[in-house]
C-alpha cells in the first residue's frame, strides 16, 4: 500500500497554537487521530478568520465543505503539549483550494503533516459553486484548471 505524503509549501502565512486537552488522548495516552482532525478544524477556522473569510455565511447559506483529508503522522503528542500549527492555502482551482497544515509541538518536534481539500458549497442548492474572487485574491494564488 502506498503511504500518504503531504507536500509542504515554502511559506506559511499563519501559525496557531492549540493545547492538547486530556479529552484528546486515546487509550495509548497520546493524541488520538480523531482529536487531531478536530484540532485541524479549529486551526482552519482560525486561518480563514485570519484571511477575513467565513467558513459559512448564514445570510447566503454558502460556505466551504471538506472534500477530503490526508494526514501523515510523524510523532506523538501528549497531554500538556502545545501544538503549533502552520497553515497555508494551496492548489486553488475552480471550486476550491487545499489547506496544508504542519503540526509541531512546543519543542519543535514534528507531530503531523495534513491537507484538507475545501470546496465552495451552496447549502441552498446543495451544489458546488465557483471559487469567489475574494478568496482567490485573499490567498494570492492563481487558480489551476
Amino acid at each position: 500500500m502506498a503511504r500518504v505524503k503531504v507536500a509542504l509549501p515554502d511559506t506559511f502565512p499563519l501559525t496557531v497554537q492549540i493545547p492538547v486537552r486530556i479529552t484528546d488522548l486515546n487509550y495509548g495516552a497520546h493524541l488520538g487521530n480523531d482529536a487531531l482532525l478536530s484540532i485541524l478544524h479549529e486551526a482552519r477556522v482560525q486561518f480563514l478568520h485570519h484571511c477575513q473569510l467565513p467558513e459559512f455565511d448564514p445570510a447566503t447559506k454558502t460556505g466551504l465543505i471538506m472534500a477530503d483529508v490526508a494526514i501523515e503522522y510523524k510523532g506523538e503528542a501528549f497531554y500538556g503539549d502545545v501544538l503549533h500549527l502552520q497553515l497555508a492555502a494551496t492548489d486553488l482551482h475552480r471550486y476550491g483550494f487545499d489547506v496544508v497544515y504542519w503540526v509541531k509541538n512546543q519543542d519543535g518536534k514534528e507531530i503531523a503533516r495534513a491537507k484538507t481539500g475545501m470546496l465552495c458549497f451552496d447549502y441552498n442548492t446543495r451544489k458546488l459553486r465557483n471559487l469567489p474572487p475574494e478568496m482567490e485574491a485573499q490567498f494570492g494564488l492563481a487558480p489551476t484548471a
